[in-house]
């Protein structure tokens, strides 16, 4: 059976699971971007994202012997979320590979939404280690495994999303903004809309420290990435399936890199102006516009918002990260005159009044006349970098500005 018609077949079987979610007009970004902007809030969904979507719609189509034997997963939280949900639905033992770097508020909620009939057992630091182990299990055990994204009932349940989308929306729909991790999303709702609205242009979206579906259309092949950015870990996989590769190949328009500092940036505007608790893989479609503004003038777009499952414990490093992207954060190491007032000269004669010290480390050395002491400051406007770095070249002060030195800032800063 086609994909498309797997995913109609999906609708029917979800009907009584999933939440319908909003399709709703974003005001701000509206009046931003001069366009139609409308979000499908799959962060709105029991688990959170839209991943219970697929999870259930495989496993509930599976055998009465299969689901006796029980399934397993591997993932880096919602799709872990989507089968231990399922499991529970349908009272089926499952067992879910995790990365050790897990958020723990994904843990926990896995937990919680798979109760007595999960197991979760924590591997390796990526998807990809945790993904190996599950296999493993599976083959020795003859355990059905439920893959996240490259398989066709994975893909069908998820491109439900598609089918709501045209049906809460009559009208013309010029662009789709789709998150792409595996891919298993992207091809289900390409496939919807290339059957029931052919015009409209789908855009994938990816992180740009892990763009393993762009680097494997611009291959020509599936492809591995040797290392990734794991920030924005919904969307962060080192190598898309097989078949998920095939259908984005031919149905995506374009693929978008997003760097993770924008996300973050993303990430506190929806917290601050439209109180949404997004994760960084939900931001992701959102962040992407800016690099479409000018195709999207007058046109009727969806976001796809992904999921809400974040951690409060990342919101300093989201910050940060924000910070950094915007050119509002910087660090030097500053070599200081070790003597009284050296430090209240810096302040006086370089720092602006808006300027802020938001990191301060320093060790007196008492046979030196220096000592290095690295710095971190907040500014209010990220031009005002440029006087600064002139105030102390005329001071005298010797610096190295580590944001540009990235090997030296993360063995210093972390």
């Amino acid at each position: 059976m086609k994909l498309f018609h797997q995913i109609q077949e999906a609708k029917k079987q979800l009907q009584e699971v999933i939440t319908a979610t909003p399709l709703s007009e974003n005001l701000n970004l509206s009046t931003e971007f001069n366009a139609r902007i409308l979000l499908k809030r799959e962060d709105l969904q029991p688990v959170r994202s839209y991943k219970i979507r697929g999870a259930y719609n495989k496993i509930s189509t599976l055998t009465t012997a299969e689901k006796e034997k029980g399934v397993l997963c591997a993932s880096a939280g919602n799709h872990a979320q989507g089968v231990a949900y399922s499991c529970k639905l349908l009272h089926i033992k499952g067992k879910i590979y995790m990365p050790k770097t897990t958020p723990k508020q994904k843990l926990k909620q896995v937990s919680l939404f798979g109760g007595d009939f999960i197991e979760i057992v924590l591997t390796g630091d990526t998807f990809d280690d945790a993904y190996a182990a599950a296999m493993a299990d599976a083959t020795e055990n003859k355990i059905t495994f439920i893959h996240p994204f490259d398989d066709i009932k994975v893909m069908a349940g998820q491109g439900t999303v598609g089918l709501e989308i045209l049906e809460s929306y009559k009208k013309p729909i010029d662009y789709v903004f789709v998150p792409i991790g595996g891919g298993g999303l992207a091809s289900g709702l390409s496939e919807v809309f290339r059957h029931l609205s052919p015009n409209t242009k789908i855009i994938g979206v990816e992180p740009e420290g892990a763009p393993s579906m762009k680097t494997s259309i611009a291959n020509g092949k599936v492809s591995v990435l040797e290392n990734i950015d794991k920030f924005v870990d919904g969307a962060a996989v080192k190598q898309v399936g097989k078949m998920t590769f095939e259908i984005c190949q031919k149905n995506l328009s374009d693929i978008i890199l997003v760097p993770e500092g924008k996300v973050c940036t993303t990430i506190l505007r929806l917290y601050n102006e439209e109180a949404m608790v997004v994760e960084p893989a939900g931001a992701l479609t959102i962040s992407a516009l800016d690099f479409y503004k000018e195709e999207i003038k007058g046109k009727t777009v969806v976001c796809i918002v992904s999921g809400s499952n974040n951690d409060i414990e990342r919101t300093a490093e989201i910050k940060e990260r924000s910070l950094l992207y915007e050119g509002l954060m910087h660090y030097f190491m500053i070599q200081f005159p070790q003597r009284p007032g050296a430090l209240k000269e810096f302040v006086n004669d370089i720092l602006g009044p808006d300027d802020d010290i938001t990191y301060f480390q320093f060790t007196k050395k008492n046979s030196r006349e220096v000592g290095p002491a690295v710095v971190g400051l907040e500014l209010k406007n990220k031009n005002d970098i440029v006087a600064i770095k002139e105030k102390m070249d005329n001071k005298g002060f010797e610096y190295k500005y580590l944001n540009e030195k990235q090997d030296l800032f993360h063995q210093l800063i972390g």
